[in-house]
């Protein structure tokens, strides 16, 4: 006897795919990564990264202007600062007129309804390539996070709407929450890299702003006292439920892809919006792989989006935002 329930009448033709489809996907999903650098005319494409770029100051104003136009609401902004702006204590991070301030007000100027986060770390202007200060061979956990508080203040009053600390200090959420509270900025946002892994996906984004960390003596070789272990999954549980109760208003996971297990996991496990990133690996390997015409580029973009979107993500930072807007446009 043939079932009375056959699965695969909703399957019969696209309409009716689209018709009872789950998960879908729209520019409201993405958060823009934009990198920056001092000049002017400057937009040069990041090699690891194909056509992906770094842009001056007057290139991200048209850039963030196409963005709006194409229907992204939000951009997540890093900057690239010269060598000799580098120094163990990221000085020049709180420089009131340094380049990510300058890059805050480019885009509030140029697209005031533009929502703007910043990414808050040392590695760009670190001498060392580390997300915190280096003393005897150690990161220091605590120093940092004053340091920290001291850059996200900085970015509110440039303009930024949220804050998004990426370095994994423990306590710096709640340090970066006193000091926004204690300097009036209570509407200040805060999205916490809650469970970034020390991943190898990260590569083409370290060359895209040269915060590789630096190979010489008494310096740690790689971010693995401070990211997690990518074999840990409770620990990003709790990782997670910390940064929410020292006051996180949106949390991440990152990379994307190779952690959607853990996505899940902090999806059934908080009440906050939960973002990932679809880090620099993840693209630069289907950008290699189509170019060697070993896979459909769109076809796996989409599948990638659809998957991370599918498994809890609120937010996806990505640079496939603009390839996104061409193949659904």
């Amino acid at each position: 006897m043939y079932p009375l329930i056959r699965n695969r009448r909703l399957r019969t033709t696209e309409s009716v795919r689209r018709l009872v489809r789950e998960t879908v996907v729209t520019t409201d999903d993405f958060l823009v990564p934009l990198f920056v650098v001092e000049g002017k005319g400057i937009k040069e494409e990041i090699p690891s990264m194909p056509n992906y770029f770094r842009m001056s100051l007057d290139e991200l104003e048209k850039e963030v202007k196409d963005l709006w136009k194409m229907g992204f609401c939000a951009v997540l902004l890093f900057v690239k600062v010269p060598d000799d702006l580098k120094d163990n204590k990221g000085t020049e991070a709180l420089n009131p007129e340094g380049l990510m301030q300058r890059a805050i007000k480019t885009v509030k100027n140029a697209c005031p309804e533009m929502l703007v986060m910043t990414d808050v770390a040392l590695d760009p202007f670190s001498s060392y390539g580390h997300d915190g200060i280096v003393a005897e061979g150690q990161i220091l956990n605590d120093e940092t996070s004053e340091v920290l508080a001291e850059m996200s203040i900085s970015h509110a009053q440039a303009g930024a709407d949220f804050v998004a600390p990426s370095d994994m200090m423990d306590g710096r959420i709640l340090t970066i929450r006193e000091a926004l509270e204690d300097e009036g900025f209570t509407n200040t946002g805060i999205m916490s890299y809650s469970a970034k892994y020390a991943s190898a996906y990260y590569g083409p984004f370290r060359d895209a702003l040269d915060s590789a960390p630096v190979d010489i003596a008494n310096v740690p070789k790689d971010k693995k006292t401070y990211q997690m272990d990518p074999a840990n999954r409770f620990e990003a549980i709790r990782e997670t439920q910390m940064d929410v109760d020292e006051g996180a208003d949106i949390v991440m996971v990152k990379p994307g892809l190779p952690y959607l297990d853990i996505v899940r996991e902090i999806k059934n496990e908080v009440e906050v919006p939960v973002a990932v990133y679809q880090v620099s690996g993840e693209y630069a390997m289907i950008k290699a792989a189509a170019q060697k015409g070993w896979l459909d580029h769109d076809a796996v973009m989409m599948e990638q989006l659809t998957a991370i979107k599918r498994a809890g993500a609120n937010i996806i930072a990505s640079y496939f935002a603009k390839d996104f807007v061409r193949i659904m446009g």
